[in-house]
């Protein structure tokens, strides 16, 4: 071969070799995006007559059932649970309950049946049959929230009921039912036209009956008529899975009622028992009943005299109430036997006197108590012969424990801002002229007036408040034995400076509100927690003092005027009390004062809630379409 040659042949070599390399890899061709298809069904779909209880469905492609427990829905509902379950191309459901008569069953599959291979969901899928000659084919829709919060649920039943007498929600079935999604929506579907009543339904004991306090509910008190009308949507219409052709409208069937709005509640507990009883320490015993009262329970010594034997400190509601013993000598008793005489519900949930015998024995008995101190002592008198031997003059005298305080806030100050002593027994002294709060003027600390009070129902809390200037330094001095306890703990002096941050430090915001009536109160929300709350009056709510941020506000009309939202009572036809967000965020900056006018009903409930606040969040789209998108997309960047 001439040298000639042999260059023309190598150059032929290196190109065939770049013109495999710029073939790339295959990738195996475009994903299957299609979801499965209905080819056949036994009975028909929408068949009527049908007296068959199981139902099988023939696709065009192997198939299986994601989560079908939790999304598929049958109604009428079944009492005994059907058994649904995919073979191959087929689903398989099979319905144990007696087939009611003249009835439209409708499975809702919602998107639990995907494709084997690609996962591709068929989308709401739902498979109607009638018992009788016709199928009903109404539609009601609408979301559920929990009336507290305004939080989407997810997962809880909504029916209807074609007996409209209250009664029929806690005796008879759901007729008809569906489960709400991840955004609180639902469709019940397979509905006859006529009125009905609506519910939402948390059925903890699944016999579709309101028949336990402890299950979430909602309820209108309004009827709901079905209705329908022709209606058109536009619609995207594709080429293939990655290109449109043009949106075009099309027709379709609306349904009404489509914007129904559930707001559901957990009745409050009303039947009172004792939850139980416990002595964890020698000094102190606690009772705990399931539900509030008015009143508190009676105790009768058995084997001490309960005359002024007790510092009573009670919960709100007097459903936790604990007993600080007094006398030591009652302290020593390994058991305190009692009778207590209190109002508990009855078979019937009316309060009847009741009588329980106590035998109360500490969990940390007194021989534990003193054998702890004992070694406490121990180690006191061995590091005081450690100070001796080094020559110290220490204390010969055991430090006495001190009655445990706690203040706060400590450090910066806002003006409106009380000091909190938070004790951690009765305090049964107090000598306020051993308190002294001291505003810094010049480089003199001058005594100014203050208010203490005990915070109102807290038995050991205690409040301070003074006329805090901005930009001020304050000296809180507490001298000691200015408390007492009821052990005879007194406290330690205490020390504590306090800085008053500068007017500019702060933003205001007001609020003009348009639909409040009755007592209602707002609270600004860091996220959903409430850092401030005030009283609606006149139509406005005023927050003063607040610190710069990104916040969210929250209304409650406050109807009993308790200073807390209050939950609603189906036998009582009482809805909870109504929450409002405002619908977006508001950013509050230094120095700006911030006015913003609301109008409650200007967004609807289930579009109040900024989503940034919101827990419960829609279901993922469960798609797997614009993956041939994606796909062309990176061959393009690879050309």
């Amino acid at each position: 071969m001439t040298k000639k040659a042999f260059h023309i042949f190598m150059a032929c070599v290196l190109f065939i070799f770049a013109a495999c390399a710029s073939m790339g890899t295959p990738d195996g061709g475009p994903y299957d995006e299609m979801p499965p298809k209905l080819v056949s069904s036994t009975p028909g779909e929408r068949a009527t007559k049908n007296t068959l209880k199981k139902i099988e469905l023939l696709f065009d492609e192997y198939i299986k059932l994601e989560n079908a427990s939790e999304k598929v829905i049958i109604s009428p509902p079944q009492l005994e649970q059907p058994d649904i379950k995919a073979v191959g191309r087929k689903v398989i459901v099979e319905l144990f309950d007696s087939l009611k008569p003249n009835t439209t069953y409708s499975i809702d599959f919602s998107d639990a049946i995907v494709d084997n291979n690609e996962g591709n969901p068929m989308g709401n899928f739902a498979f109607t049959f009638s018992t009788g000659e016709k199928i009903d084919s109404m539609e009601v829709s609408g979301v559920v929230l929990n009336a507290e919060d305004l939080e989407p649920i997810k997962g809880i039943l909504v029916g209807l009921h074609s007996d409209v007498e209250d009664s029929a929600f806690v005796k008879k079935p759901i007729e008809r039912v569906a489960r709400t999604n991840g955004s609180g929506k639902f469709v019940i579907k397979g509905v006859a036209p006529g009125s009905y009543r609506v519910y939402a339904l948390q059925d903890a004991d699944q016999n579709f009956i309101f028949s336990q306090k402890s299950e979430k509910i909602a309820f209108q008190t309004e009827l709901i008529a079905t209705s329908s009308k022709p209606d058109f949507r536009l619609d995207t219409m594709w080429t293939d899975s990655i290109h449109y052709d043009t949106i075009v409208p099309v027709r379709y069937t609306h349904f009404y009622p489509d914007n129904i709005i559930l707001r559901a509640f957990t009745e409050e507990q009303t039947n009172r028992y004792l939850v139980k009883s416990e002595r964890l320490v020698p000094n102190r015993f606690s009772l705990f009943f399931s539900s509030k009262s008015d009143t508190l329970p009676v105790i009768r010594g058995l084997n001490f005299n309960e005359k002024d034997a007790f510092v009573v400190q009670e919960s709100e509601y007097k459903d936790t109430i604990q007993y600080w013993l007094k006398d030591s000598l009652l302290f020593e008793q390994d058991t305190l036997s009692l009778a207590l005489d209190y109002y508990a519900s009855d078979s019937l949930e009316n309060l009847v006197l009741t009588t329980d015998t106590l035998n109360l024995v500490p969990k940390k008995t007194m021989k534990k108590v003193k054998e702890e101190k004992a070694k406490e002592l121990e180690e006191w008198k061995k590091e005081l012969k450690k100070k001796q031997r080094r020559g110290e003059e220490p204390d010969t005298v055991p430090p006495a424990t001190p009655l445990d305080m706690k203040i706060t806030p400590s450090g910066s100050l806002d003006p409106d801002t009380w000091l909190t002593f938070a004790f951690q027994e009765p305090v049964v002294s107090i000598d306020t002229s051993f308190i002294h709060l001291q505003l810094k003027q010049d480089t003199l600390w001058t005594d100014v007036d203050f208010a203490f009070e005990q915070v109102p129902g807290k038995l050991l809390e205690y409040r301070l408040a003074g006329e805090w200037r901005y930009e001020q330094s304050y000296q809180l001095l507490v001298d000691s034995a200015c408390f007492r306890g009821l052990y005879g703990t007194v406290n330690n002096p205490l020390k504590q400076t306090l800085n008053v941050k500068k007017q500019d430090d702060y933003s205001a915001l007001f609020l003009r509100i348009n639909g409040v009536e009755g007592p209602a109160f707002v609270e600004l929300l860091n996220q959903d927690k409430p850092v401030k709350r005030v009283p609606v009056e006149n139509g406005n709510a005023e927050f003063y003092f607040v610190k710069p941020g990104k916040y969210y506000v929250r209304l409650v009309m406050d109807h009993n005027n308790d200073g807390k939202w209050t939950t609603g009572n189906f036998g009582e036809k009482l809805q909870a009390e109504e929450v409002y967000y405002y619908p977006s965020a508001l950013e509050l900056k230094q120095q700006w004062d911030v006015t913003q006018d609301w109008n409650l009903e200007s967004t609807p409930w289930d579009k109040q809630k900024p989503q940034e606040i919101t827990k419960q969040k829609e279901d993922a789209a469960k798609t797997i379409k614009n993956r041939n998108a994606e796909r062309e997309r990176k061959k393009r960047e690879q050309r």
